[in-house]
């Protein structure tokens, strides 16, 4: 979900604000996350623990980003628990994965 929001002097969004509503939004986290893990790719080939990229990502941002990437790790936690949750369920009522 976006935070793009029209101009409030329009009642209607244009085409490019539609656009703009499916733009995911890439956080610092992430994107540290993605180099950290190329890095240890490059330097590692071999395997490394997947908690390394989370760590050294972590340790890259700056102090004022940190609340906001534990916010998304907590986030990202929770809705990972609650896939999990919802697979099972189905899966134990009898209906597919």
């Amino acid at each position: 979900m976006s935070h793009i929001m029209p101009d409030p002097g329009f009642d209607t969004p244009d085409e490019f604000d539609l656009l703009m509503t499916e733009v995911p939004v890439i956080t610092p986290f992430q994107t540290l996350f993605d180099e950290a893990g190329e890095l240890l790719l490059a330097t590692r080939p071999h395997g490394f623990d997947v908690e390394e990229i989370g760590r050294l990502a972590f340790e890259e941002l700056p102090e004022a980003e940190k609340a906001a990437a534990l916010d998304e790790l907590f986030y990202t936690y929770w809705s990972a628990r609650e896939l999990d949750r919802g697979t099972l369920a189905r899966y134990e009522a009898g209906g597919t994965r």
